[in-house]
């Protein structure tokens, strides 16, 4: 039999995996492979990688870190700052998408204030924890001494208080600095969703002598429920993920550093600290991160999805 030959379609459409190799080569290099052997190392007792030959221990590192009363004190520490994040947060990217969505108020210049609350998004992490570090320092910081004064006004005392050296504040300066850098992005977000929605809707409503709020409860929310739930489980990855703010903006011989300790940099400490470096647990840690966001992500997903029905 006479063999058939490739069209020049066929020829064509193949060259299209020689243009994807080298994404997908680097993908599972940098990708797949870290993550996989992340797996791996958390069912060894590994202490620093390329030292020794690992031992297979199974899921000891995992019960220790389901018994680790400082793991928990971590995800805890973890879910205060999130939590207190999200609502400020999402409150007031909800709070100017009501704003500049109003139809009677036809608020303008949207794009300028795009640009002004998405800037803190911008600014470098550490930048940003060295300006609220100077802003809030107890002693000198500018924050005290707008406060100071104001007491010197009404005749009354103030005493310096140690925002980001105590136990009681500091988890949550940073949730509002959080709220600061992130509130730009959730609204902006929100705004496109709302952006999306055709402005039949609105006038007809206020046509109709609807309010405000029933206009917001009736078309507004229903019809960006995506945009919403994308934010909402997205917010809750990356605050279960907080290191770099708490991480640079605490100190590990302050009286606040066990409430300000997150659950990454729990890991951080036993992945790559010297002295503390065990691989093993740091990997169990991270997978163990991973079941708790994946479980309360397919949590959202669902009550969303039942309240759409």
């Amino acid at each position: 039999m006479k063999k058939r030959k490739k069209s020049n379609l066929t020829k064509y459409n193949n060259m299209g995996y020689v243009f994807v190799l080298p994404f997908v080569v680097v993908f599972l290099i940098f990708n797949v492979y870290p993550v996989l052997r992340t797996l791996y190392l958390s069912f060894t007792n590994t202490k620093i990688v390329g030292v020794g030959e690992p031992d297979w221990v199974g899921f000891n590192n995992y019960v220790r870190c389901l018994t680790d009363k400082f793991f928990w004190k971590a995800l805890w520490n973890t879910v205060k700052m999130w939590g207190v994040n999200i609502i400020l947060q999402l409150g007031l990217a909800f709070l100017l998408m009501m704003v500049f969505s109003d139809v009677k108020y036809k608020m303008k210049g949207l794009k300028v204030f795009r640009i002004v609350y998405y800037l803190p998004n911008l600014i470098a992490a550490t930048s940003v924890a060295f300006l609220f570090q100077t802003l809030l320092d107890w002693r000198y910081g500018t924050f005290n001494r707008i406060i100071l004064e104001i007491y010197k006004l009404f005749g009354m005392q103030y005493n310096p208080v140690d925002w980001l050296g105590s136990g009681a504040t500091a988890p949550y300066v940073i949730s509002v600095i959080q709220t600061w850098m992130w509130f730009g992005n959730s609204f902006i977000m929100l705004m496109a969703g709302v952006q999306g929605i055709s402005n039949d809707y609105f006038e007809a409503a206020a046509i109709d002598g609807a309010g405000r709020w029933t206009i917001f409860g009736k078309i507004t929310l229903p019809l960006i429920k995506p945009i919403m739930m994308y934010v909402a489980i997205t917010s809750l990855i990356g605050g279960l993920q907080l290191f770099d703010m708490p991480f640079l903006m605490s100190n590990a011989s302050s009286v606040s550093y066990k409430d300000m300790q997150t659950v990454v940099m729990y890991m951080y400490k036993f992945g790559f600290t010297t002295g503390t470096t065990q691989t093993g647990y740091a990997s169990a840690i991270a997978y163990v991160l991973f079941l708790i966001i994946l479980t309360v992500s397919v949590i959202q997903v669902k009550l969303f999805n039942r309240k759409e029905d």
